[in-house]
C-alpha cells in the first residue's frame, strides 16, 4: 500500500511539475550560468564540470511558479573536441525547439568584454556568432528574451552606456538601451543585477499564465 501511495505522489508531482512554465537559461561556458543558478535558486550544490563540455545534462530546478531549466554551456571551449561542442549545441536547439509552447522566457547570459570582441571580429569576416544566432533563435520562436551583460566589473563605469547601447546594435535594436527592458546589466559574481532578473522572469511567468489561462 505504501509503495502504491509513493508511486501516485511520485507521478502527481511529475504532472505538476510538467504544467509549470520554463524558464530556460542559455549562454556560452564560462560566462556565469552557474553563478546565476546559484543565486536565484539558492542552492550551493549547483554543480559545475572540471572543464567545459564535459556534461550535455540538462538541469530542472522547480521554483514554485515555473521550472528553472540550466543548459549546458555552449560554443567555442579550449580542449573540447568539435563534435562534442556540435552535439552540446544540437542538444540545446532541440530542447528549446520541442519545448517552446512551455517557456515563459529565456534568460541568456553573456560575458560582455568578450562578447563585444567576438561580435566585432566575425563581423568582420561577414559571419554571425553564435551568440547572436541563439539569441534570433530564440525570439524567431517568440520566446522572450532576457539578456544578462554580466562581468560589467570589467568595462568602465562610464562606458556602460557605450557597451550596452553597442550590443543593442548587435541585437539589431535601436539605442539607448535603456528603452529595450529585456536587458540587464550585472556583476553576478557580486549579487548585482540578481533582483532586477528575477523581477523580469517573474514578470514574463505571470504574463505567460494569463495568456495560456494557468
Amino acid at each position: 500500500m505504501n509503495d502504491f501511495f509513493e508511486k501516485y505522489k511520485n507521478l502527481k508531482e511529475k504532472y505538476e511539475k510538467k504544467k509549470k512554465p520554463k524558464v530556460i537559461v542559455v549562454g556560452r561556458s564560462n560566462v556565469g550560468k552557474s553563478t546565476f543558478v546559484r543565486l536565484i535558486t539558492g542552492r550551493k550544490d549547483v554543480k559545475v564540470g572540471k572543464k567545459p563540455g564535459v556534461t550535455l545534462k540538462i538541469n530542472e530546478y522547480d521554483m514554485g511558479d515555473y521550472i528553472l531549466v540550466d543548459m549546458p554551456g555552449f560554443g567555442y571551449m579550449a580542449g573540447v573536441p568539435k563534435k562534442v561542442q556540435e552535439a552540446i549545441k544540437d542538444k540545446i536547439v532541440h530542447y528549446i525547439e520541442n519545448h517552446a509552447d512551455e517557456i515563459a522566457a529565456a534568460v541568456q547570459i553573456i560575458d560582455t568584454k568578450p562578447f563585444i570582441e567576438i561580435v566585432e571580429r566575425w563581423n568582420k569576416k561577414g559571419e554571425i556568432p553564435i551568440d547572436l544566432e541563439m539569441f534570433d533563435f530564440i525570439t524567431d520562436l517568440k520566446i522572450s528574451p532576457i539578456l544578462v551583460a554580466n562581468k560589467m566589473d570589467k568595462i568602465k563605469k562610464d562606458k556602460w552606456d557605450e557597451v550596452l547601447d553597442n550590443i543593442c546594435e548587435y541585437l539589431k535594436c535601436q539605442p539607448p538601451w535603456h528603452q529595450w527592458k529585456f536587458i540587464v546589466p550585472a556583476i553576478l559574481k557580486k549579487g548585482i543585477g540578481i533582483e532586477e532578473i528575477k523581477k523580469k522572469i517573474n514578470e514574463r511567468v505571470r504574463l505567460y499564465k494569463r495568456l495560456h489561462g494557468k
